[in-house]
């Protein structure tokens, strides 16, 4: 099937063509570059005539701070309010085939016979952490379908600030007595959330104490307005409704066409530097002056129409 037709169909809400969109997305085979073109172009602002409406969460942070159970959580109280979700779990990359390395889909609880959740493991390439160019194309190709999509990464070297450039909105994830609220202040992650969840809320005054530490390094940083949450995945569940409803406010409030043009543009800059190097974005002037090059373009040019413009301007 073309990736144009995979658009149509994901335009028309058919969310069984989520298998062959991430399968073509994640081909290596050069001829199948031009049917994803065609596929984002099929789900780009112009074809849709607006934004997708899809809602694209970020959840990042370290391993073990109790993401996939957060997450079986989440998508549970999603398809309770009937919305559909596709998780995108990014995983390490595996050096002999490419691919996914831990197979985290494994961990996230789900309905398999309920057909409104899609979830799929998805490699993070050649970057510890980082997003692939297929994740991205994922992401915007599957908002033109679902309700929710989610994009989980495993929370180190370029996750925090390739998540934050891909979603709308944002959950940096800790969890309570493990000294990660030092670290993130430390490191600028604090400056990366939209919405910040303490997990393990269960665990009672430790988890308590973790969350005052969270809400004073936001405070320190000025970000006063990023909701922190304690949140517990054991039944009985804790938080798990107001995280929802606290995602949904974000989004409520954002300039959606600025916050996804923006994503285009970012999207556009890292596939081109994944595919020329440090090589080609010397040849744009270096970084700032590609990024304010690409805000002198269309806004409702799709990644790969700025991939190609990039190129050109390089040439």
């Amino acid at each position: 099937m073309s990736g144009a037709e995979l658009g149509a169909r994901l335009r028309g809400g058919d969310l069984g063509a989520a298998p062959a969109v991430l399968n073509l997305v994640e081909s290596r085979a050069p001829a199948q570059r031009r049917e994803v073109d065609a596929l984002l172009a099929a789900v780009s602002p112009a074809a849709l005539g607006g934004e997708a409406a899809g809602h694209v969460v970020g959840v990042t942070g370290p391993p073990g701070a109790g993401k996939s159970s957060l997450l079986s959580a989440l998508v549970a109280a999603w398809r309770r309010r009937d919305r559909t979700v596709a998780v995108l779990a990014v995983d390490p990359s595996s050096r002999r085939s490419g691919g996914s390395l831990l197979g985290d889909r494994a961990r996230i609880r789900f309905d398999a016979a309920d057909a409104g959740v899609f979830v799929r493991s998805t490699a993070a390439g050649e970057r510890l952490g980082g997003l692939a160019p297929a994740t991205r194309a994922a992401a915007q190709a599957l908002a033109a379908a679902f309700g929710v999509v989610v994009v989980e990464t495993v929370g180190v070297g370029q996750s925090e600030t390739d998540v934050a450039d891909v979603a709308d909105t944002v959950a940096v994830i800790v969890q309570p007595g493990s000294g990660d609220v030092l670290q993130f202040l430390k490191s600028g992650i604090m400056e990366v959330p939209d919405v910040l969840v303490v997990t393990k809320a269960d665990q009672g005054q430790v988890a308590m104490r973790a969350l005052r530490d969270v809400r004073s390094a936001l405070r320190s940083l000025g970000a006063t307005g990023v909701p922190a949450l304690a949140v517990s995945s054991l039944p009985p569940e804790q938080g798990i409704e107001e995280l929802v409803s606290a995602l949904d406010e974000h989004r409520a409030g954002l300039d959606l066409p600025a916050r996804r043009t923006r994503a285009r543009r970012l999207g556009a800059l890292a596939d081109y530097t994944a595919e020329h190097g440090e090589r080609g974005l010397r040849a744009l002037g270096g970084r700032r002056e590609a990024e304010r090059w690409l805000q002198q373009r269309d806004p409702g040019l799709e990644v790969p129409a700025l991939v190609r413009a990039l190129e050109e301007q390089a040439a």
